[in-house]
Formats: structure tokens, sequence, C-alpha cells
């Protein structure tokens, strides 16, 4: 009888100690949780500002203004420029006539 007390004790025993263990893990599991989901808020809210950057650092005015002052770049005058269909045909140009007075 008292082998089997002291068995049911080291049992009882055993069991405390893993559910002591498991609550344990489990909080700083949780903590861990906390922190990634932290994070991810973090970077969504980072990805969100960048894609905003990224949409004004592309505004086709701000391209434009960029292309002509830092590069020098204009854009080609009509009687300069062709458009060429995929078979290969091209467009005519209008003949424009200048008065000469």
């Amino acid at each position: 009888m008292i082998r089997l007390n002291l068995f049911l004790l080291a049992l009882l025993v055993l069991c405390a100690l893993s559910v002591v263990t498991s609550s344990h893990r489990t909080r700083k599991l949780y903590g861990e949780l906390q922190k990634q989901e932290a994070a991810a808020r973090a970077l969504e809210l980072e990805w969100g500002q960048l894609q905003l950057e990224q949409s004004a650092w592309a505004i086709h005015s701000r391209i434009e203004r960029e292309a002509s002052q830092r590069l020098g770049m204009m854009v080609a005058p009509s009687n300069r420029t062709q458009a060429i269909f995929s078979s290969g045909a091209s467009v005519p140009q209008p003949v424009i006539q200048q008065d000469l007075y």
C-alpha cells in the first residue's frame, strides 16, 4: 500500500510539473506571438507608406519635369514623330505648309 501511495504521489508530482511547464511554455509562446503580430503590423504600415511614396515618384508630371530639367530632354515635335503599326504600315503624316510672309 505504501508503494502504491508513493507511486501515485510521484505520478501526481510529474503531472503537476508537466502542467506548470506547459503553462509556462504557453505564456512564452503567446508573448512571442504578440511580438510577431506587432512586427507584422509595423511592416504592413511601412509597406503602405512605400506604396504611397512610389506612386508619388511615378506621377507623370514629375517624370516629365525631371526629364526636362535634369536630363535636358524635350517632347519631340509632331513633324518628327511617326506611328508604326504592328503590321509594319505607317500612318502618313499630314503636310504642314508654312506661310512665308
